[in-house]
């Protein structure tokens, strides 16, 4: 992945080839105001497989925090809560 920095105004001026660029390459664009980084572009996929990884990331930082901690469940006691719980959503949809 490369990452191209452009103007804002270059990228107005060229916005509907930049975006085809950047759904076509594994590119994103940084763009700048006043020769500061404002924005990033990028397709909408990758964004999406980016916040996976990160919310990913963020779950196995809580589970080793968790087991630091020494809260935990056996497997079976976990499973038989949400057993219990589905069931009981079934009991309230069909009731």
């Amino acid at each position: 992945m490369t990452d191209n920095v452009l103007s804002l105004s270059q990228f107005k001026a060229d916005a509907s080839r930049l975006l085809d660029q950047v759904r076509d390459e594994p590119t994103t664009l940084v763009l700048t105001q006043n020769g500061r980084a404002r924005a990033v572009v990028q397709d909408y996929a990758q964004y999406q497989a980016r916040e996976r990884a990160m919310l990913m990331l963020k779950l196995m930082a809580e589970g080793e925090r968790d087991v630091s901690s020494g809260d935990t469940l056996p497997q079976a006691e976990v499973f038989a809560e949400l057993r219990q719980r589905l069931q009981a959503l079934r009991d309230e949809r069909d009731g």
